[in-house]
């Protein structure tokens, strides 16, 4: 049944209006910024993984990317891209096929590369808290993904008490040795009892960083480019500044709150990938409304994003080709969405949320031509994508039920209907490497309708104080993003150009594609102290099977290279994406101990393994970009406001790699790093060493190095080098609270 976004979110506002006015008695309420008045979790809060405020701020001296706040949750790793924009991968799910969300704005990425990720939007700096759901969780944690949603959060407006007025605020700065990187943020509040203004900014800057031993010769990072060490990874540097203002009202059950955000990067370098970006602005309007009714909460929210995108070979990367001054891309995009969602008290052991969102997002990605004439890259503008369009509405349901004190259910169904649709395209010119793809594109129809249903079932058991037994299943859906169906030209260079995998291949779309869909069966088994903090081990194997799963195929026409295209085993190739079957399967294990606790302070040990494997069951290939066996273990040591901890990071080799993409093996490693942290009343101070020892790694994730050379010539970069991890950094940030 054909719904529009307008007609969903009123349905369900209508079905709640009886409910919204029954009872508005302040008194029956607890009034908070950040609203959460009820005693047990709410429904949709199983089967994730969070960090706050205090576990965050160590992370935050030690990276300006959002991402790597992620870094301690089990099963989570980071796949390289600039420094700010990497892309966090969860049980082998990465990218679009996970649902980041920022302040409640489900964003997407609005570039062929995917170098402006939705959590590169706000700064490490402003994150107060990051959730993170597995495949597994309620349909309530977000729609379109199939391997998990991350939901990033900023601190709540800050109110002072009635008849008073709060000023407050903090103010930090850092240096990283490795780089040469620093950067500051400051943020303010003043309010009464009703009204806060806030404002938050910050702005961080790196020069290209070092790797512990030279992995190429030192030289030219291109012809026409300055020199660059072998030790040096090039397209590594990076300047963001972002910017926000925040208004927040409060009356009795209601909380309103709206912010305007600006964002800017006048640069960020991408080690693997061919292109850099060179400029990316973002304006962003987000508006909230919180209520705490006598029957239960409802939660609503309109959000809107302009994104405007810029990339060209930046300063290792080869600029001139010929009469070519470069190869201009361009990306220009608007998001506006919405939700709406109401937690209702049905009885004292049972609650049900009903919800719906709606996501209207519009892109146009062109590249200008490069040169006068009839060459190559002229005389008119390449069309990547022409008014691309991709419209999202969801309505969910979800029945949380205490059956006892020891058993707790949540079952949920989500349907969504995604419309996408874009125009015809054009190369740079009439030449046949561009005008047959054009004109086979064009002869299709554009517009595909998929009507998509998610399912979730969740069980857990608390036979006590110290153990906890959970079983999760749940079939999630995704439709392809506009990158996957409408890029067209399977020509060498134009197909290098879309890549937001980082390897170092070439790919084009296919309009026909399918949705993708996971059934995930997830357990989770916890032990723990009656304290829950003197010691805990948690144990999580998983299993996902997905349909359609959008991987790649080799092209072997003429433009792609041939049958060579089809059979080399060391060099970048074309690829096409296509629907296969896969499948995803691990087992995550954390846990923590109290060694000691004296008058000289608390000593812990903590700790994680996680294991993940993918399989193309079609093709019986490896599917790409699987992080390898990995272990975390840190020991910490507390006193007051004093903390220290020494953290050593294992990684195994990486073999299992996809044949069909020509993805490199990686060499297994392990690093050490140490740091510290005093806090005074008002002024935190950190300090720290990664990568102690200075040992080499090449990152399982990092993809292809292609930072230097002649990076529009799909084999005219070396194949086979890795991006390698950053060498021996020494940090320090200085965080003042007033």
């Amino acid at each position: 049944m054909l719904f529009s976004p307008k007609t969903a979110a009123f349905a369900v506002a209508c079905a709640l209006a009886q409910h919204v006015w029954a009872d508005t008695s302040a008194n029956d309420v607890q009034i908070m910024p950040e609203v959460t008045v009820k005693a047990d979790k709410p429904a949709g809060e199983a089967a994730g993984a969070q960090r706050t405020g205090p576990a965050l701020a160590p992370q935050k001296a030690r990276s300006s990317d959002s991402a790597s706040l992620l870094d301690d949750i089990p099963g989570l790793s980071r796949k390289a891209a600039g420094g700010v924009s990497s892309l966090p991968v969860l049980r082998g799910f990465a990218d679009d096929r996970l649902q980041a969300q920022v302040d409640g704005m489900a964003l997407l990425s609005s570039c062929p590369n995917h170098m402006n990720s939705p959590l590169s939007y706000v700064d490490a700096s402003k994150v107060e808290s990051v959730k993170v759901y597995n495949g597994a969780a309620p349909v309530s944690a977000g729609g379109d993904n199939i391997g998990g949603a991350i939901v990033a959060k900023s601190a709540p407006p800050k109110f002072a008490e009635a008849g008073q007025t709060l000023t407050t605020g903090e103010a930090g700065a850092f240096y990283r040795s490795n780089g040469e990187a620093s950067g500051a943020n400051l943020s303010a509040t003043t309010a009464n009892d009703h009204l806060s203004l806030r404002y938050s900014g910050s702005t961080s800057r790196s020069d290209n960083y070092e790797a512990a031993q030279a992995f190429k010769k030192g030289g030219k990072a291109a012809s026409d480019k300055a020199w660059l060490d072998g030790d040096v990874v090039g397209s590594s540097a990076y300047k963001t500044e972002n910017h926000e203002l925040a208004l927040a009202w409060r009356d009795g059950i209601h909380l309103l709150e709206g912010s305007v955000g600006i964002q800017r990067v006048p640069y960020e370098g991408f080690a693997n990938q061919r292109m850099d970006m060179t400029d990316n602005h973002s304006n962003q309007f987000n508006l909230h409304y919180l209520g705490q009714y006598g029957w239960g909460d409802l939660d609503a929210r309109v959000y809107n994003q302009y994104v405007r995108h810029s990339m060209q070979f930046g300063d290792d990367k080869q600029y001139a080709y010929g009469s070519y001054g470069g190869m201009p891309m361009e990306s220009q995009s608007r998001t506006i969405g919405g939700n709406v969602a109401a937690d209702i008290d049905l009885a004292p052991r049972h609650r049900l949320k009903l919800g719906a969102e709606f996501q209207q997002y519009r892109l146009n990605d062109w590249w200008p031509p490069a040169g006068a004439g009839m060459g190559m890259m002229s005389p008119n503008t390449f069309w990547n994508i022409n008014d691309g369009k991709r419209d999202r509405v969801d309505v969910f349901a979800e029945w949380q039920a205490d059956w006892t004190p020891q058993w707790r259910s949540i079952l949920g169904a989500r349907a969504s209907q995604v419309t996408s649709n874009a125009g015809n395209v054009a190369g740079y010119n009439s030449m046949a490497s561009y005008a047959n793809d054009a004109a086979a594109f064009n002869a299709l129809d554009h517009k595909k309708t998929d009507h998509n249903i998610d399912l979730s079932a969740l069980a857990r058991y608390s036979p006590s104080a110290n153990q906890q037994y959970e079983l999760a299943y749940a079939q999630k859906t995704r439709s392809p993003n506009l990158y996957e169906r409408y890029t067209w030209s399977s020509m060498g260079m134009a197909a290098v150009m879309n890549n937001f995998v980082g390897d170092g291949n070439g790919y084009f779309g296919d309009v026909n594609l399918k949705p993708e869909t996971a059934h995930t069966v997830s357990a989770t088994a916890g032990w723990h102290s009656a304290d829950q903090d003197s010691w805990n081990l948690t144990l999580s194997p998983y299993y996902s099977y997905v349909e359609n799963y959008i991987d790649a195929k080799r092209c072997g026409t003429s433009l792609c290279g041939g049958a060579a295209n089809l059979t080399a085993t060391n060099k970048f190739v074309n690829l096409q994406y296509v629907n296969q079957r896969a499948q995803l399967y691990g087992v995550e294990i954390s846990g923590k101990a109290r060694l000691a606790a004296s008058n000289w302070g608390r000593l812990d040990l903590s700790g994680q393994i996680s294991y993940s494997r993918g399989e193309n069951l079609d093709t019986g290939d490896n599917l790409y970009n699987i992080m390898p066996l990995n272990a975390k273990l840190a020991l910490t040591h507390t006193l007051g406001a004093w903390s220290n901890t020494a953290e050593w990071i294992a990684v195994s080799a990486k073999t299992d790699v996809s044949q069909t993409r020509n993805e490199i093996q990686t060499p297994g490693y392990s690093l050490l790093n140490l740091r510290t942290r005093y806090g005074w009343k008002q002024l935190t101070v950190d300090f720290g060493i990664d990568n102690l020892f200075n040992h080499y790694y090449v990152q399982p994730l990092g993809g292809a190095y292609i930072g230097q050379g002649i990076t529009m010539s799909k084999n005219g970069v070396a194949w086979g080098v890795g991006v390698p991890g950053p060498a021996r950094s020494l940090y320090t940030a200085l965080n003042y609270k007033f």
